[in-house]
């Protein structure tokens, strides 16, 4: 299928494009256009940037009554106070751990409760105060433009088909609800063309290129400089075996689709202008080409006479142009203009030049945008009889009888084949034709305004005018039962055909549902200037290209059939898609719901899947933990290994004020080969690929093993209550042979890693307080009165000294020294780091990721008060600090050495108790050291190798011109340790004494807890084939 570009082009072309933008383009009246590509275009407009979407202003709400905002306070705190109390904000990112939550203050010290209540007021009062509203939550402009477009309405009488519809009045019922949007893949230039392969998608832009992207991960593979100048047209042969393209240039390219590289340059032997379109013989191995001086050429590849270099000198790079290589008076002429990506393109096995008297002069009298082969699609041939069918500027629709011989001027036999009109369609309509798609007999022409015409072939009749958007129908396209099309306005529709009862769309097949518009939607706030259909994966796909430099992948197919649950990978991302949309933020008690509607769609995922699902609870109100249970076929069942996997479905917030997020956080967006949303890589997306992996084992009956799912909602607050319903439930559990989870990042962007160390961590509270009540500094103040804050600072002064040296007593006993396999293991991960940063030398680097990963530490984070702003002295003073902690340093014993440690201190600075002490451990994860070297590690590390290893240049490579692929031995994965903290894995290990071990399944730029985290597809699907190996070999 050929889908092509028309010159709907004014603002549709990046820098360098020349485009004429008058109101019926391609007509032979239209204004003089200058020929030669290297000179502006007379007459040219260049429509204005389009303008990028601005968020939106903040909304306010209007305030409730002062009534309602104390009544509100009074609740959330026990206690009057005033409506005009300030919101005190804490951090948005992360878990405050030393805070108490869901009103939980009896732990806490009467200055923290009190500190804590205050919070809880506040929150109340904003939320009355907005109706609900979320507290540092902000209306994001989507990145996918979803409004109603319009509806469509049919016109039976074809003249009614120039009158100039807005798309408002398209009032035909038709669904405005788009389909699900799977990626945006962005270019720098305009989309001029599409193709799609089993593998790739080709796509011609407006800088003369063609990127390639891979259909699978969306990642980009590579991008050939094609062309001097815009590719206008692309067409993928049926058996995929050549790719051609053309441009604003009188040359025409033959490229493998496979390889890349370019197998044929052809080349007109006389100026043409623009090659618009392109068709190709198989039955003949034929090419003809549309061009603007309204010829059709053709020649074919078998052709050995044709056969040439580029020296010859009838190339357009080396003929004299007659009026651009003219001399002027004194005899000197302008050189040729000559660009640095003209040596880009690369050379062409074999040069082809058409004939001079291959051609058929004046075709159409306008442009010829369309061409295409069809196979017997009139009753006026064989039924395997390739036709030729054309369309173009003046409004016609041509079919032209393919004929072997060369035409009867040729004499000599320099001429392979030649055609002859055999219909011609449409000479009493002058409106354009942009676009073509034929269906057996039927055949489908996109015209200006919005238009779609219906010919039947055989009869030669204009069977229905269809209106079907409100700009010019730029590209059109027939599969899956549907007719889809797309327009200048931006707008994209599906159409119900003749063809067709029900389909897998669930198109009725009632006669008076015929050429319906089933939906139309806002595709972009563009000109569509291309487009293509494609399936992958048992999936369809509509591809869309635009001039805002963008190709959108929509997936568009139906739901699957009853009793088959779909796996597919585009069924992955929309399950995962469906998950992210859960605001499960567990640190705020405005998302309570949201947490428990999360873990219910994911109970709901996994029984959909197959698997025994419970909801675990303790008796705190905390968020449930999901357990689920798929069986193995392994009998007797005691033969069975049992996997836990763990993870949790809780996020951090998403605050989207200042415009940090691009897209809306909780609604997953596809854009460049990633995907974006809050809890896409901290955790949402590797429990779903864990989980599909599952399903594909079952799908094939090759589960072995009981796997077994514990996906907690409280891991980014502490974990709280997991402990407890674990042991509480360890009977459903059962016994368990190994621990695993994802819940980490690689090293860099490009070498995947297994993550085998954890730093544990331990929280606390320091305070003190006064006998007194808060006072004021000037009319109270004095050098007798003890100040809590100056001596809790004090105190915390004592806690580390030079060098950040932590002085609590025996602190450092325990921890390891550095071995010379470490040593030598740190060298390799500072050479991989300093790419990223050349500057820095090695040691330094080594030695700072050793301090990250292998050191201890204490960091003091910031203090609170009881007293608001202002010339007060607080009665109350807290201070947060973490210590974290490596393998060998005993938690319970550190714990311990703090208090003892900062009581001595304060016994020392104040004898006399006027302040009270005291120290609060918040909660504690111990550190965790894996085995690299046992079998559970092993039997991950080789299948990370099994699924990213590969040679040189392999598909899904960081190719972008460069082919910056990793060779094989990168892909072996690195062995890496965190500085963070999970709190359950090393409980899980110890609780039923299982090895444990942690594949990142993200990049380290995925930015979890940051705004704007993203996932990339391909580590998406990768780690799915990791966890599917290992659960099977396991």
């Amino acid at each position: 299928m050929m889908v092509h570009s028309n010159p709907d082009l004014a603002s549709s072309v990046g820098a360098g494009q020349t485009v004429l933008n008058v109101e019926n383009p391609g007509m032979t009246h239209s204004p003089p256009v200058q020929m030669h590509n290297d000179l502006p275009i007379p007459q040219q407009q260049q429509s204005p940037p389009f303008p990028s979407p601005s968020r939106p202003a903040v909304e306010r709400t209007s305030t409730s009554s002062s009534s309602n905002l104390k009544r509100a306070a009074e609740e959330a705190g026990n206690m009057t106070v005033a409506v005009d109390i300030p919101l005190l904000r804490h951090s948005s990112y992360s878990f405050d751990p030393w805070s108490p939550r869901k009103k939980k203050y009896e732990d806490a010290c009467p200055g923290c409760a009190k500190i804590a209540k205050a919070r809880a007021i506040a929150a109340a009062v904003a939320a009355a105060a907005g109706d609900g509203a979320v507290v540092d939550q902000e209306p994001v402009k989507s990145t996918t433009p979803t409004p109603r477009e319009g509806t469509k309405a049919q016109l039976e009488d074809p003249a009614t088909s120039g009158a100039m519809t807005s798309l408002q009045t398209l009032e035909d019922g038709a669904s405005d609800t788009a389909p699900e949007e799977l990626q945006q893949l962005a270019h720098n230039g305009s989309v001029l063309a599409i193709a799609v392969s089993d593998k790739h998608i080709f796509v011609g832009t407006s800088k003369g290129e063609i990127a390639i992207w891979s259909l699978g991960t969306y990642q980009p593979v590579r991008t050939i400089q094609a062309h001097r100048r815009s590719v206008l047209s692309l067409l993928l042969t049926e058996d995929q075996k050549y790719l051609f393209s053309t441009a604003s240039e009188p040359i025409i390219n033959v490229w493998c689709p496979k390889t890349f590289t370019r197998l044929y340059e052809i080349y007109t032997t006389h100026d043409v202008g623009d090659v618009f379109s392109v068709a190709y013989s198989a039955q003949r191995d034929m090419v003809f080409v549309g061009t603007q001086t309204q010829e059709i050429q053709w020649v074919s590849l078998s052709d050995e006479r044709r056969k040439t270099t580029t020296e010859s000198p009838q190339h357009p790079y080396n003929r004299h142009h007659r009026f651009f290589d003219s001399s002027a008076v004194g005899g000197t002429s302008t050189p040729r203009r000559v660009e640095d990506h003209y040596a880009l393109i690369p050379q062409a096995q074999e040069v082809i030049e058409i004939h001079h008297a291959a051609k058929y002069d004046f075709a159409h009298f306008g442009w010829i945008y369309c061409l295409q082969v069809a196979k017997g699609p009139t009753v006026q041939v064989g039924a395997d009889e390739e036709v030729l069918v054309s369309a173009g500027g003046d409004g016609t629709i041509k079919l032209w009888r393919l004929k072997d011989e060369g035409p009867e001027y040729d004499v000599n036999n320099e001429i392979t084949g030649d055609i002859e009109e055999l219909m011609i369609l449409g000479e009493d309509n002058a409106e354009s034709v942009m676009s073509l798609a034929i269906d057996g007999s039927f055949l489908y022409a996109g015209k200006l305004k919005g238009v779609i015409e219906l010919w039947d072939l055989d009869t030669k009749q204009l069977l229905r005018v269809i209106k079907a958007h409100d700009g010019n129908v730029n590209t059109l396209g027939m599969k899956f039962g549907l007719l889809w099309s797309a327009a200048a306005g931006g707008s994209a529709s599906k159409h119900s055909t003749v063809h067709y009862g029900r389909d897998a769309n669930g198109v009725s097949g009632n006669v008076s549902q015929k050429y319906q518009c089933l939906s139309r939607w806002k595709a972009h706030d563009a000109k569509i200037i291309s487009s293509a259909l494609a399936t992958f994966q048992n999936d369809q796909l509509f591809l869309t290209g635009a001039n805002d430099n963008q190709v959108r992948v929509w997936r568009v197919n139906g739901m699957p059939q009853q009793g088959q649950e779909d796996v597919s990978v585009p069924m992955m991302i929309s399950s995962l898609r469906e998950f992210v949309a859960y605001k499960t933020v567990s640190s705020r008690p405005e998302f309570i719901e949201d947490c428990r509607k999360g873990a219910t769609f994911l109970g709901s995922l996994f029984k959909r899947l197959g698997a025994q699902v419970e909801m675990l609870s303790s008796k705190e109100p905390n968020n449930p933990v999901v357990y689920a249970k798929f069986s193995g076929k392994l009998e007797p069942a005691e033969k069975r290994k049992r996997i836990l996997f763990y993870g949790h479905y809780d996020v951090v917030p998403a605050p989207t004020k200042g415009g940090n997020w691009n897209s809306d956080p909780f609604k997953l967006t596809g854009k460049d080969g990633y995907l974006y949303g809050r809890g896409v890589s901290d955790n949402k997306g590797p429990i779903i690929a864990a989980l599909y992996a599952v399903a594909d084992l079952l799908q094939a009956k090759s589960l072995d093993s009981d796997i077994v799912f514990l996906i907690e909602g409280e891991e980014e607050s502490g974990s709280q209550g997991f402990e407890d319903i674990v042991r509480q439930n360890k009977q459903l559990i059962g016994n368990i042979d190994y621990v695993l989870l994802a819940n980490s990042y690689w090293l860099d962007d490009e070498i995947p890693c297994l993550t085998y160390g954890l730093r544990g961590v331990l929280h606390a509270t320091v305070c003190i307080d006064s006998i007194q009540s808060d006072i004021h500094s000037g009319v109270d103040g004095s050098d007798e009165i003890a100040e809590p804050l100056s001596e809790l600072t004090t105190l915390c002064s004592k806690l580390k000294g030079k060098r950040n040296h932590i002085n609590i007593p025996g602190f450092y006993d325990g921890v390891p020294d550095v071995t010379e396999e470490e040593e030598q293991q740190y060298d390799e991960i500072a050479s991989i780091v300093k790419r990223r940063d050349p500057s820095k030398p090695l040691d330094m680097i080594k030695r700072e990721w050793m301090a990250k990963w292998r050191k201890p530490n204490l960091t003091l984070h910031g203090y609170n008060v009881s007293a608001p702003e202002g010339s007060l002295i607080s009665s109350h003073a807290s201070a947060n600090i973490s210590i974290r902690l490596v393998p060998g340093q005993d938690i319970d014993v550190i714990a311990k050495s703090l208090k003892t440690f900062l009581e001595q201190e304060y016994e020392g600075l104040h004898p006399e108790q006027q302040l009270v002490l005291s120290v609060n451990i918040k909660n504690k994860a111990e550190p965790w050291l894996g085995v690299p070297g046992n079998y559970l590690f092993k039997t991950l590390e080789e299948a990370v190798m099994a699924a990213w290893g590969g040679a040189k240049g392999e598909e899904g490579g960081r190719g972008d011109g460069d082919d910056k692929a990793l060779p094989t031995r990168s892909r072996r994965p690195i062995y890496i340790r965190e500085g963070g903290s999970i709190p359950p894995i090393r409980f899980l290990e110890k609780e039923f004494n299982a090895p444990a071990a942690n594949l990142p399944c993200g990049q380290s730029s995925d930015g979890g807890h940051l705004p704007n985290e993203r996932l990339r597809v391909e580590n998406l699907q990768k780690s799915r084939e990791i966890f599917m190996r290992t659960f099977e070999r396991l």
